[in-house]
C-alpha cells in the first residue's frame, strides 16, 4: 500500500468562488458584445490601468520597443523559437494528406486546411511570459495559419518589450496590448477594432480559462487549462536536491499549483521534504511556491517503480518528471500525462521555456483525454468524395436507397435512387 508522508491541506482550494468568476465573466462578455471597443476600453483601464488611443500596436511602435530589449534578450528569444519552430515542422510532416480509390472511379481524399485566423493569448499579469508566444503563434505560423492576432496585457501600466519582441519575432500579423477576459472575448466576438478569429490559444488566469470555455463554441479553443501541475517519478537513484528544486519550480507558478513526488524510497522521500523546507524560505518567489507547496503538496512512497507508474497515471499530470534508473521504461508504462520529461538532465522547466515542445498542455486530469497544443490545432482534417465510374455510382446509390429507409429517410433514399437509375428509367415515386 502507498505510504503518504505529505497529503494537500484539507481546506486547499482555487483562489476565488468559482460561481463569482463565472458570473463576472458572463456579464464583461455579454458587455463587450453590447457596446463593443468602449466596454473593452472600460476594462482595460479598470484592470490593467492601460488607456491608449489604440490597443494594436502599429509597426513603428513594434520596431521602437524591440530596439530597446537587450541584444541577449533578442537572441534567446530566437534561439528557442527555432526549436519550438523545429518541432512543430516535424509534427506538420507526419500530417498526410492522402487520396485512395475504394471502388472502380471512387476516389475519396483527405486535406489538411489551416484556420484562416487564430488568436493567441500571452499572459502578463505578474510575470512576463515570453514563451508563450513562442508556442502560441510560432506553432500557428508553421501550421499555415494567415492571420494571427496576439493579446497580452501591459504590466503595472507599462509595455511588456521583451513580450512584445516575441510575439513579433514568432510572426503575430497583429499584436494587441490587451490583457483578460476583455482580450479573449474581443478576439472571439470581434469589435469595432479588433477582428474576431476562428480559434483562441494559451493560457491565462481563471478568469480568462472561464471566458474561453464560455465562448467555445462560437469559437474554438485549445484546452481548458487550470493551475500548472508538476508530478516526479522517482527512485532512490535520484538526488533529492533536485527532485526539490524541481518541484519548487513547478510551485511558483501559483499558490493552487500542485506539486507530487511518488517515489520508492522512503528515505528520499523525507530527504525531499527536508529540502523543500531549507529552499523554500530563500526563494523570491515563495509568496506563491509556499503556499502551493503547504495546501497542494504530496509524497507519496511506494513498493515498486511499476507502482508508481500505475499511480502517477491515475493523477494524469500535466508534466510528469522520472528521475530512475531507467527513465525511457516510463515511455512504455505511462499513458496519462501532458508530457513527460524523462532522466536527469531533462526538468519541466526546459519544456516551459526552452526545448521546443509545446508547453501549453492539459491540467486538472484532461490529460486522461487530450494532449497539449500541437500544430495539429490549427489545422482542420477535412474531407472529399468523388465518383466517375458510373456502375459505382449505380451501386452505391442502391445501397443508399436500403440503408436510408431503414431509418425512415425517403428524401436520402431518393437521391441514391437517382443515382441508381441513371442513364435508365426515373424511379417510380417520380412519376407519382
Amino acid at each position: 500500500m502507498p505510504e503518504i508522508l505529505k497529503a494537500p491541506a484539507p481546506v486547499a482550494g482555487e483562489r476565488g468562488d468559482p460561481a463569482q468568476v463565472k458570473t463576472k465573466v458572463t456579464g464583461i462578455i455579454e458587455d463587450i458584445r453590447k457596446r463593443g471597443d468602449a466596454a473593452v476600453a472600460e476594462y482595460s483601464a479598470l484592470f490593467d490601468r492601460w488607456e491608449p488611443e489604440s490597443f494594436r500596436l502599429s509597426p513603428e511602435e513594434i520596431d521602437r520597443i524591440i530596439a530597446g530589449v537587450p541584444e541577449q534578450v533578442l537572441e534567446d528569444i530566437r534561439f528557442v523559437q527555432q526549436q519550438v519552430r523545429t518541432f512543430a515542422e516535424h509534427q506538420r510532416a507526419s500530417l498526410g494528406e492522402f487520396e485512395i480509390e475504394t471502388l472502380p472511379g471512387v476516389r475519396l481524399g483527405q486535406k489538411q486546411v489551416p484556420i484562416a485566423a487564430a488568436g493567441a493569448y500571452v499572459p502578463g499579469g505578474r510575470y512576463p511570459l515570453t514563451a508563450s508566444a513562442h508556442m502560441t503563434i510560432v506553432t500557428a505560423k508553421v501550421a499555415g495559419v494567415a492571420r494571427v492576432a496576439a493579446c497580452t496585457p501591459p504590466i503595472r501600466g507599462e509595455i511588456p518589450a521583451a513580450t512584445v519582441a516575441a510575439m513579433h519575432l514568432a510572426g503575430a500579423d497583429e499584436i494587441y496590448l490587451l490583457g483578460g477576459v476583455q482580450a479573449v472575448t474581443a478576439l472571439a466576438v470581434g469589435t469595432e477594432t479588433i477582428p474576431r478569429v476562428d480559434l483562441l490559444a494559451g493560457p491565462g488566469n481563471a478568469y480568462v480559462a472561464e471566458a474561453k470555455r464560455q465562448l467555445f463554441g462560437e469559437v474554438g479553443i485549445d484546452l481548458f487549462a487550470g493551475p500548472t501541475e508538476v508530478l516526479i517519478v522517482a527512485d532512490d537513484t535520484a538526488d533529492p536536491f533536485v527532485v526539490a528544486v524541481d518541484l519548487l519550480s513547478q510551485a511558483e507558478h501559483g499558490p493552487d499549483s500542485p506539486a507530487v513526488l511518488i517515489t520508492t524510497s522512503r528515505a528520499l522521500a523525507t530527504a525531499v521534504i527536508e529540502q523543500v523546507d531549507e529552499l523554500l524560505p530563500g526563494m523570491p518567489t515563495r509568496d506563491f511556491a509556499e503556499p502551493a507547496w503547504r495546501d497542494h503538496g504530496e509524497v507519496v512512497v511506494v513498493d515498486s517503480v511499476d507502482e508508481a507508474y500505475a499511480l502517477a497515471d491515475t493523477y494524469a499530470s500535466e508534466h510528469v518528471q522520472i528521475l530512475t534508473a531507467q527513465p525511457r521504461r516510463a515511455l512504455d508504462r505511462m499513458t496519462q500525462y501532458g508530457a513527460l520529461f524523462l532522466g536527469a538532465g531533462t526538468c519541466v522547466s526546459f519544456g516551459d521555456k526552452v526545448i521546443g515542445t509545446n508547453h501549453v498542455l492539459p491540467t486538472r486530469g484532461a490529460a486522461r483525454y487530450t494532449g497539449g497544443l500541437w500544430v495539429g490545432k490549427y489545422l482542420k482534417t477535412v474531407t472529399y468524395q468523388e465518383i466517375t465510374d458510373p456502375a459505382s455510382s449505380a451501386l452505391l446509390g442502391e445501397v443508399c436507397g436500403r440503408a436510408a429507409r431503414v431509418e425512415l429517410f425517403e428524401g436520402h433514399a431518393r437521391s441514391g435512387d437517382v443515382r441508381a437509375a441513371a442513364g435508365g428509367p426515373r424511379p417510380a415515386w417520380a412519376n407519382r
